[in-house]
């Protein structure tokens, strides 16, 4: 049996002077770099569980968001480690088909507070965040976010 599950997050970037954006990563404790995301709470719009987890997970709540921007991603995996552990004990499936929203978001925040979700982050100019962000789903929505960013 597959659970489905949704997430939402962002592509949380800032400007440094006129011309440069920088990128937010996140390094999580299985070694791969992303973006900031988390499950909807029950009752939850996509902005809100966005902002939530964006506050939960970095400390930055002055997010203003990118209009005209939205993307998902789909992947399947399956739980491994404590999180295998803790679904079976709640008696959930370990096989997962995730699908995740990400909007693209403007913060002027530049000093981040990662959870314990995570074990580092960075800002990157958009060459480095290529080549830093782990997944290729995650470095089309990175690119698809700049582009956008490069029409405004």
């Amino acid at each position: 049996m597959i659970a489905f599950e949704k997430s939402v997050g962002a592509v949380v970037f800032r400007r440094r002077g006129e011309n440069t954006i920088m990128y937010l990563l996140l390094h999580y404790p299985s070694g791969h770099w992303g973006f900031p995301k988390g499950h909807v709470e029950k009752g939850e719009t996509e902005e809100e569980t966005m902002r939530r987890e964006i506050k939960e997970e970095t400390g930055i709540d002055d997010l203003e968001i990118i209009p005209g921007f939205k993307r998902q991603n789909r992947y399947y995996y399956r739980a491994k480690g404590e999180e295998r552990k803790e679904r079976k004990e709640n008696g959930k499936f370990i096989n997962i088909t995730k699908r995740v929203v990400f909007y693209l978001a403007e913060t002027r925040t530049k000093n981040v507070k990662v959870s314990f979700e995570h074990t580092g982050y960075e800002w990157l100019g958009y060459a480095d965040a290529l080549k830093r962000v782990t997944y290729a789903n995650s470095k089309k929505v990175l690119t698809k976010a700049h582009n956008h960013l490069q029409k405004e």
